[in-house]
């Protein structure tokens, strides 16, 4: 973002394109983008901000109502609504990462650069608390699928989130909707080569078990 508070034209370019190739998708159905006054209101009331291309996006389009069903039925509503969604609903959506990934922690999961992984549960499970609370704060972007957030960036790979198991699922937001809704037999696995997210790519190149 420049000094002027204007985002950078590619974080606009990108969040304008992945909106683009979503509505023709017919994934989902697409509303109309949340207005400035909204994102302000949001991002107030949820403790969070968009990054730039992400804001582009969903101000682009709000998307909802997905045309497919998830897995395993775990997102009876895989798109948030920023808008009218049931607050509970969002907050659990955004807690996502952090309780999942502390879920498997109880299970044995840890990173090396936590150091020798304590005895006692609860002291391991307040260390590995006190280490995500310092990663990006990871905006949710469609079901398990994450975009880290923070005014002034864009470009960020979309990140796959279950539990320890985090993988990256887009370069970036344009390359992750590709991945997700045009899918072709040649395009399957990890999306590597994206900019790195703190803390949370340790978890892709670190076997946590």
């Amino acid at each position: 973002m420049s000094g002027d508070g204007v985002p950078h034209p590619e974080a606009v370019r990108l969040g304008r394109e992945a909106a683009r190739l979503l509505a023709l998708s017919g994934e989902c159905e697409v509303r109309p983008g949340l207005t400035d006054r909204e994102f302000t209101w949001i991002e107030a009331e949820y403790g969070i901000e968009f990054a730039d291309d992400h804001r582009a996006f969903l101000a682009a389009g709000l998307p909802i109502n997905s045309a497919r069903r998830e897995e395993g039925a775990t997102w009876e509503r895989p798109w948030p609504d920023w808008r009218d969604g049931e607050e509970e609903e969002l907050r659990r959506h955004l807690d996502w990462p952090v309780r999942e990934v502390l879920h498997d922690v109880r299970l044995g999961a840890w990173l090396s650069s936590w150091g020798a992984r304590p005895e006692d549960e609860a002291e391991a499970s307040r260390i590995a608390g006190r280490e995500l609370a310092r990663a990006p704060k990871l905006i949710p972007l469609y079901a398990h699928r994450f975009l880290p957030g923070g005014r002034g960036t864009y470009g960020n790979q979309v990140l796959s989130m279950w539990g320890a198991d985090i993988i990256p699922y887009g370069t970036e937001l344009v390359d992750y909707i590709t991945h997700e809704f045009y899918p072709s037999d040649d395009d399957e696995g990890p999306r590597e080569g994206g900019n790195p997210v703190p803390v949370w790519d340790e978890f892709i190149y670190d076997d946590p078990s």
